[in-house]
């Protein structure tokens, strides 16, 4: 059955008169680059004002919130001091780079309290807040537990992930993400651009015969993309229909000349088979889409609160927990290096794609995420 009403900006059928989704989604976030200096500054004092209101979802004060920190990194010390004060500590990126002050009444309010909840709230922020000092606090309660210790599945390093950093047992800091962000924007396909989302390829998946797919297609040499230190090609190749069901990532390791080598994986029940979902011409559309690579950057959180920014660099719109893949090859936690929202490249497909990477061993990781 066909739909009555097309979007008016890319032509998407629907079932309503208006704007798709994600073209609402567009026009909102130039909406909100698009503001003055003095709407900044309204949208900072009224957050000030009601800053317990940034905990429920339904205020307005929580999209203010994520419009400040994502697209206009607008967040301020007062803001952050106001929180402090109100005893508000969620969304934890509130707390990113806040002042000395702010990381020191969190770490009293963290090393007095006793309930493993708060506990939990408050080393995520501190893990945003992320100095040195917010190192040593966490490294000292991994080392030295304290009771609410039990009541938590993981050790503080494992909340230290959340600000895109972590540790060792010596204590030395470990990055987790890269301190700069570039989007990935609709071009031409006939636009050349360092990076690439679905290039196809040739070889087939064993457990469903599908074509693989090169997701992820980028050339370091390019000067934006230099904070990522690659002198050549990183290439992330999966099986766009198997990647969401394996157990734990795909692999790939990669060559700076572009070559890849795909890991073996499993299914995630065991099996040896699967349905290909795929079909040709969903396989097209993925592999035809014509995002490049955005002139400028954009600060780091910006597709970090949006399901329609496909990004590199920066911080991911984790949509369960973080998840930082350990290197199969040496062992230490990779870096997360970019997201693919798979519905900007497939109609009707949920979730993202979010690849990490090896700097020293060449290794790339790609997990799915759905709610």
């Amino acid at each position: 059955m066909s739909l009555q009403y097309t979007c008016p900006s890319c032509g998407t059928p629907l079932g309503y008169q208006g704007l798709c989704w994600k073209c609402k989604s567009e026009q909102e976030r130039r909406a909100v680059l698009s503001w003055s200096q003095e709407q900044v500054k309204e949208k900072q004092e009224g957050l000030i004002r009601n800053i317990q209101r940034l905990e429920d979802w339904g205020e307005p004060e929580f999209n203010d919130f994520w419009h400040l920190l994502s697209y206009r990194n607008a967040i301020t010390p007062e803001i952050q001091r106001a929180a402090l004060a109100a005893e508000v500590f969620y969304p934890s990126a509130l707390y990113y780079r806040a002042p000395e002050d702010v990381r020191d009444s969190l770490i009293a309010a963290l090393l007095s309290t006793e309930d493993s909840r708060a506990a939990s709230n408050l080393m995520c922020c501190l893990a945003m807040q992320g100095d040195d000092r917010a190192l040593e606090t966490l490294l000292e309660l991994e080392q030295n537990p304290r009771p609410w210790r039990k009541k938590l599945y993981v050790d503080p390093s494992s909340y230290a992930q959340c600000g895109g950093w972590t540790f060792d047992k010596a204590g030395r800091r470990i990055q987790l993400n890269f301190d700069a962000c570039y989007p990935m924007v609709k071009g031409t396909p006939s636009q050349a651009s360092p990076v690439r989302i679905g290039r196809p390829r040739e070889d087939t998946c064993p457990h469903c015969g599908c074509r693989m797919v090169d997701m992820l297609v980028l050339d370091g040499r390019d000067e934006r993309l230099a904070f990522l230190e690659l002198d050549g090609i990183l290439t992330a190749t999966c099986c766009p229909n198997c990647v969401g069901f394996l157990q734990g990532p795909a692999f790939n390791s990669f060559t700076l000349d572009g070559s890849v080598e795909v890991f073996p994986s499993r299914l995630f029940d065991g099996a040896e088979n699967m349905q290909c979902y795929i079909r040709p011409e969903d396989y097209k559309t993925l592999t035809e889409n014509a995002f490049v690579l955005g002139q400028v950057p954009v600060p780091l959180f910006y597709g970090a609160s949006a399901d329609d920014i496909n990004t590199v660099g920066g911080f991911a719109n984790w949509i369960q927990d973080w998840e930082y893949t350990t290197c199969p090859h040496c062992g230490k936690p990779m870096k997360y290096l970019a997201q693919i929202q798979w519905n900007t490249i497939s109609d009707g497909a949920e979730g993202t794609l979010y690849i990490e990477v090896c700097p020293d061993c060449h290794i790339v990781s790609m997990q799915h995420q759905q709610t």
